[in-house]
């Protein structure tokens, strides 16, 4: 810095309140280059009306911070989980009794007996380990306390959440390539078929109330009907642009009953209907999808033989790792015909 720059700003400092303060600008000889590098390495604002303040003396820094919103992950929490397999297992398998058999009438002298049985099917499934990491040097740990910045603790946040992605990931649309079975395209599911309304199409927003609560009726009735009343959903999930829409749209002009809560009132049968985003597109052709279910670990379960778990701190250098670890194997239906899809909402 040139010394004719420093005295410049000497004089500046002390000029606040000195009316007497005058500098000829004629003879300040200092380039533009030099003025502005100056500016950028000691961080400050000039006013020559007043004095020379810090940027950071000027900046006033929220308490609260705005995290990132990230999607809500529903994955967990609309299916059951299931944890009981044992975490180093390699496959889960289930086993089904079926029994068979039939009788008639029979006489006295009767030899002719029908018979019954039973038999036996095997289902397996394969676990698969799902990891992260994350990683810390011992100067950013200093540096992190001198702030009051939990970064090890945000970094384990940000890990955990990785692994807990991927999960409902899994969960909803699987991994073909891993084996892994996902709920919405889950072979064995009944599908039901919508009908045109009156306005020529089989979305819900171009058809009437009515038209739409019996869609619903009919995806209930279809799980019913199939398995000879042996089984009934309780839960339906939508899209969420369906569900808002039957949310609020009333059954009639002047009437408080939405077409949500008259289905719930009425059908006696789906207990539950919540919004699942991965349904948008499921669908053929990339339409829209909705399911009925029933919510039972008996018919349905997230198998996770494994929940997160990190593993101790390993100095890589000057690095500490920390490596994090889920296992699962996806979901399992036990009972296929005990649900149903719809396409086209």
């Amino acid at each position: 810095m040139s010394q004719l720059l420093k005295q410049l700003l000497a004089e500046l400092e002390n000029a606040n309140n000195d009316s007497d303060f005058n500098v000829d600008r004629k003879d300040i000889q200092i380039s533009q280059d030099e003025l502005t590098s100056f500016h950028l390495s000691q961080n400050i604002i000039q006013d020559v009306n007043t004095s020379v303040f810090f940027l950071r003396e000027l900046e006033h820094i929220q308490r609260i911070s705005r995290d990132t919103k990230q999607k809500k992950l529903k994955g967990m929490m609309l299916i059951p989980v299931s944890t009981e397999a044992p975490e180093y297992v390699e496959t889960i398998t289930y086993r089904r009794l079926t029994r068979v058999g039939r009788a008639k009438i029979i006489t006295d002298y009767s030899q002719d007996f029908p018979r019954a049985d039973v038999y036996r099917e095997e289902f397996s499934i394969k676990v698969k380990g799902l990891g992260s990491s994350y990683g810390y040097s011992k100067n950013e740990i200093l540096q992190a306390r001198s702030t009051n910045f939990p970064l090890d603790r945000e970094r384990a946040m940000s890990c955990k959440r990785a692994v807990d992605e991927l999960q409902d990931d899994l969960i909803w649309n699987g991994d073909s390539d891993y084996g892994i079975q996902g709920f919405l395209d889950y072979p064995g599911i009944t599908e039901y078929t919508i009908p045109n309304g009156v306005g020529g199409d089989t979305e819900f927003d171009t058809k009437t109330p009515d038209e739409v609560v019996a869609d619903l009726n009919a995806i209930v009735t279809t799980v019913i009907n199939t398995t000879n009343g042996v089984e009934a959903p309780d839960t339906l999930i939508l899209p969420i642009d369906q569900w808002r829409y039957i949310a609020t749209t009333r059954m009639a002009d002047g009437s408080d009953e939405t077409i949500m809560s008259f289905f719930l009132k009425t059908n006696g049968i789906i207990k539950m209907i919540d919004w699942v985003v991965e349904l948008s597109g499921a669908g053929a052709g990339s339409s829209d999808r909705m399911m009925v279910y029933p919510k039972d670990p008996n018919y349905i379960r997230v198998e996770i033989p494994k929940m997160y778990r990190e593993e101790p701190p390993q100095q890589k250098g000057m690095e500490f790792e920390v490596v994090a670890e889920q296992r699962t194997a996806g979901v399992l239906i036990y009972y296929p015909l005990a649900f149903a899809y719809a396409d086209g909402i």
